[in-house]
């Protein structure tokens, strides 16, 4: 496949190896006192180890190249230790490649390695990765065996939603109203055999969809039953997914609209209706709906 790889220029390579530190995948290595691309398969292309070259030797170009493996990466890199680990989750983070990411914080979980404290902040300033089929859309890793499954989230930075001043009083708009067809709506407090779910077009949405996005009622809600959680917060992802798999059991369920927010961590709410789905066997179509900070609606 043709992709972006670094490329060392030898004629100016001095053998420094001011650029190893700076590639915790591994990818370089000094080599009868040049630096060298080792294996395709551990270069991300990204170019962290660009800026530490005094001589500027090294250049992304595209070419053909081995894909980049993420777990053959993470069985190099984690015998180097945490700041290693460390420098390598920032790295992807830095530059906004959550798929990889996720890949690697799951590859820690399955060898149960704790997940070293590092700076998830970077996530924010990247816009997130096109959802793939059959995956949940740039959503948090779980966590490591007795934290909270989304907790480790860079969407729960502060930030300000600049608005333009409002002159007058607003008029409200006609006919809107309610859309509200059952009570309760948390997916803790709801009964999975309620007959308002016979037959029912499901809405589940995270929690703060409702607040961000002006037409909720009217454009997502309408004709539906609500699911409200947050996969973030709420404690028991587990129980939730129990429970929306035996909603899914005992009814039929004519459609599922997944509502969420474009923050990694509310792609949870994808996932548990993904695993619900899964456990109980269902074969319901599911439509995605993202919501941005702004309050604008993809999908």
């Amino acid at each position: 496949m043709k992709r972006k790889i670094i490329s060392i220029d030898e004629t100016k390579c001095t053998g420094c190896g001011q650029c190893i530190p700076d590639c915790p995948e591994g990818a370089l290595q000094i080599i009868e006192n040049k630096a060298r691309l080792v294996s395709d398969l551990f270069c991300d292309g990204l170019g962290a180890c660009i800026g530490t070259c005094p001589e500027g030797a090294i250049s992304v170009i595209e070419r053909e190249a081995a894909p980049y493996d993420e777990r053959a990466v993470m069985a190099t890199i984690v015998p180097q230790g945490r700041p290693v680990i460390r420098a390598h989750l920032e790295h992807l983070l830095g530059h906004g490649q959550m798929d990889l990411y996720n890949g690697a914080v799951e590859y820690l979980i399955e060898h149960t390695i704790p997940i070293p404290e590092h700076d998830n902040t970077a996530a924010l300033r990247k816009p997130a990765p096109a959802p793939v089929a059959g995956k949940p859309a740039a959503t948090c890793p779980p966590a490591p065996s007795g934290h909270h499954p989304f907790a480790s989230c860079p969407g729960s930075a502060a930030r300000s939603i600049p608005r333009g001043p409002h002159t007058g009083a607003r008029q409200p708009l006609a006919g809107t109203g309610s859309e509200l067809r059952q009570w309760p709506v948390q997916l803790a407090l709801l009964n999975p055999g309620a007959q308002y779910f016979e037959n029912a077009d499901l809405l589940v949405s995270a929690d703060c969809v409702p607040f961000a996005y002006a037409g909720f009622h009217d454009e997502l809600l309408r004709d539906k039953i609500l699911v409200i959680f947050c996969p973030k917060l709420d404690a028991d992802i587990d129980g939730y997914i129990e429970k929306l798999a035996s909603i899914f059991t005992l009814h039929t369920i004519k459609s599922i609209t997944v509502a969420h927010m474009e923050v990694p961590c509310c792609g949870g709410v994808g996932y548990v209706v993904e695993k619900a789905l899964e456990k109980s066997g269902k074969k319901i179509p599911v439509t995605d709906k993202t919501i941005t900070i702004q309050g604008a609606i993809d999908g």
